[in-house]
């Protein structure tokens, strides 16, 4: 018996946390956007095997105005890697308006033909 009510509180708890940890990203603004363009520069296609990739980027801005990115969703593990290495720890001029701000940025990348 003593399990079992150590096994609800458990649960109990667990979904507390869960619906906690409920996250709304927000579209970055223009400035901020265009700072991220300018970071992942133009040269990124030349090193790619296809002509488009698409990924999203889940990322926030700390109090510092460092990028910190939490996620690329993206079908090619290249271009993830690239992408968080052009992007995490980099200085923007960004200020989160809340702390702790998720932003969900799409990127889609071409090549020039």
């Amino acid at each position: 018996m003593k399990s079992l009510k150590l096994f609800v509180l458990a649960l109990a708890l667990f979904t507390i946390n869960v619906s906690a940890a409920n996250l709304n990203p927000v579209k970055p603004t223009d400035e901020l956007r265009f700072e991220i363009v300018d970071l992942i520069g133009s040269n990124y296609m030349t090193e790619m095997e296809a002509d488009q990739y698409n990924a999203d980027v889940l990322f926030t801005v700390t109090a510092d105005k460092e990028l910190i990115v939490l996620s690329v969703d993206s079908n090619s593990d290249q271009l993830e890697s690239y992408l968080k290495a052009k992007l995490n720890y980099k200085k923007v001029n960004h200020r989160p308006s809340k702390h702790g701000e998720i932003y969900l940025l799409p990127v889609k990348m071409i090549k020039d033909l």
